[in-house]
């Protein structure tokens, strides 16, 4: 049985609730690592909860009295990534007025979160790395080395491995950080959790609007089952916010859903259109199949089942006409067996097609 995981009200749970096998999975991870101290890297597209995954992690865990201290590699600037991590002395450069602990000492007895990791620079790369092999490091301007006690939990929203490949980023700190790994799935492959995730999500913007939770329709509730989410959790609760707060009824239908999200309109007509085109596609597969049927059935007919005999009437080589009788080589048999049973009016049930007859040979 999972470690129910509790953190920040009305955050961790609005954007981790269901019950479909791949955040079920998760979810047991993030319980099971929660007690280690190797780093973890949480993995999945935007939106789909990592920040909260590594808070997670950090609140089940022994580090909980600890601070959290979220860092976004993509703001880290490259000239003062030392700096930003490790600290510095005052004076150690020009506008070293004071002493700064860094961000590493900032988490000291806690954890530090690597978020968007994959857009740390080069350089940052190699200062991380060095920072990860020992947990040592020294702040800018300062020659007294220390050893930090701090756990690590990343975050990417790109396949890093292949990034690695690449050469976009160093595979060393890829397989220093991968040590232990939360894949978080995207919205579109949990549909089934929208029946639990869209009435808490609206709990939670009645509680931020100071009003009753409003209610959703099956057919509102199914519009949002058939999209694809590219957004995934976040989009959903901005989505749903919006349409509250467009309307005084207690229920949000489908017309309240497009009036207040045109993006969500666009998507909707995008996804009719497909199936559209879908419905379209199968329905001319049917038809063709159903015609070659037919005149497989005729052709084999007027030849007395001879296929040979069959191909020449109709004018077509005998190759062609043996590949449609083995594809349809059902219908034949469904035809022959009712064939052989008495008919009521005399005529040979195969002949009476509407499609153009075959002409016979002269």
């Amino acid at each position: 049985m999972s470690t129910p995981i509790k953190a920040h009200p009305g955050t961790l749970e609005a954007m981790l609730v269901g019950t479909s096998a791949g955040l079920r999975k998760a979810l047991d991870l993030v319980a099971r690592y929660a007690d280690c101290a190797a780093p973890v890297l949480v993995v999945g597209e935007t939106g789909t909860g990592k920040d909260l995954v590594a808070r997670a992690i950090h609140y089940l865990g022994p580090r909980r009295d600890g601070a959290f201290i979220p860092v976004n590699c993509g703001a880290l600037p490259d000239t003062l990534i030392e700096s930003e991590l490790f600290g510095h002395a005052r004076g150690a450069f020009t506008d070293a007025a004071r002493t700064r602990r860094g961000l590493v000492r900032e988490a000291e007895g806690g954890t530090l979160f690597l978020d968007e990791i994959e857009a740390l620079s080069p350089r940052g790369q190699v200062v991380l790395l060095r920072f990860l092999q020992d947990a040592s490091f020294r702040a800018v301007g300062d020659d007294q080395t220390h050893k930090a006690d701090v756990r690590i939990v990343a975050a990417c929203n790109v396949d890093l491995f292949s990034l690695s490949q690449q050469g976009g980023f160093r595979s060393d700190l890829f397989f220093r950080l991968d040590v232990l790994r939360v894949d978080l799935p995207p919205l579109r492959e949990r549909p089934e959790d929208l029946d639990l995730l869209v009435p808490h999500l609206l709990r939670g913007v009645a509680q931020a609007t100071t009003g009753p939770p409003k209610a959703i329709s099956d057919e509102a509730l199914a519009l949002l089952r058939s999209l694809s989410w590219p957004g995934n959790v976040r989009e959903l609760e901005h989505t749903l916010v919006r349409a509250c707060l467009s309307t005084t009824a207690g229920c949000i239908d489908v017309d309240t859903l497009l009036s207040s999200s045109p993006g969500l309109r666009e998507a909707a007509a995008q996804r009719s259109c497909e199936r559209g085109c879908a419905s379209l596609r199968e329905a001319k597969r049917a038809a063709v199949v159903n015609v070659e049927r037919q005149f497989v059935m005729e052709a084999m007919a007027v030849g007395n089942g001879n296929i040979s005999e069959a191909a020449r009437i109709c004018n077509m080589q005998r190759a062609t006409l043996s590949k449609l009788v083995k594809k349809h080589g059902d219908a034949l048999a469904c035809r022959d067996r009712v064939a052989a049973k008495p008919a009521d009016t005399g005529r040979s049930l195969y002949l009476t097609t509407t499609l153009p007859t075959i002409p016979a040979s002269k």
